[in-house]
């Protein structure tokens, strides 16, 4: 792994390589042996904009305007080394009880795959943990999933309220003590190269 966090990867190659709107649709193409890092987390919490982030990329990851509008598994090759995925955001109060069930379907299937996946829980750090990201970061817990959390959008907020607001999350029960939090901003890169190592890390070790 690199000292500096930077990422063990050519980010040259990179290829979306399946977007699965039914469970039917996974695992698709993906080789089950090779780690996958998954980000999960509420519409419009920044998904998207991590990806593309991490990925040096403006584009590659769709940024919607509209949060919700879309509930597809995104799965990223890169460097033939790991799958970056994008999960479908949840707590979208306007979808209707069709779309939800869609989407408890779909993610239900993706957390039934076998292979090695790690978690990226994104949280809104201006939000704070909402009822919606307590049940996921509960379920990552229950069942024995690696995962840290990433608390995104930390430009928002100046630095007394981001270092408050850090510690709102370091405090709560429902956040493992082992867990990593990470304060990350889409706008200048901070925390990119925290969540590069993580992931460096958990790749090497499987």
């Amino acid at each position: 792994m690199n000292a500096n966090g930077m990422p063990n990867v050519n980010l040259n190659k990179v290829n979306l390589v399946l977007t699965a709107g039914l469970p039917s649709q996974l695992p698709g193409i993906l080789r089950t042996n090779m780690p996958r890092i998954a980000m999960c987390g509420r519409s419009n919490v920044g998904k998207s904009s991590l990806i593309n982030k991490l990925l040096s990329r403006k584009s590659l990851a769709r940024v919607s305007a509209e949060p919700g509008k879309t509930i597809t598994v995104n799965c990223y090759d890169v460097d033939g080394k790991m799958y970056l995925v994008d999960l479908p955001g949840y707590g979208y109060a306007k979808r209707s009880f069709d779309e939800r069930n869609k989407w408890k379907k779909l993610v239900d299937k993706y957390f039934s795959l076998e292979g090695p996946s790690l978690y990226l829980q994104l949280v809104d750090l201006k939000v704070g943990l909402t009822k919606d990201d307590r049940e996921m970061i509960s379920f990552l817990d229950n069942s024995g999933l690696p995962f840290a959390v990433v608390a995104t959008k930390a430009d928002k907020v100046n630095a007394t309220t981001r270092q408050k607001n850090i510690q709102l999350l370091e405090d709560d029960e429902i956040i493992p003590e082992d867990a990593e939090i990470i304060p990350f901003s889409a706008k200048t890169g901070a925390g990119a190269d925290e969540i590069w190592r993580i992931i460096n890390e958990f790749v090497e070790f499987n």
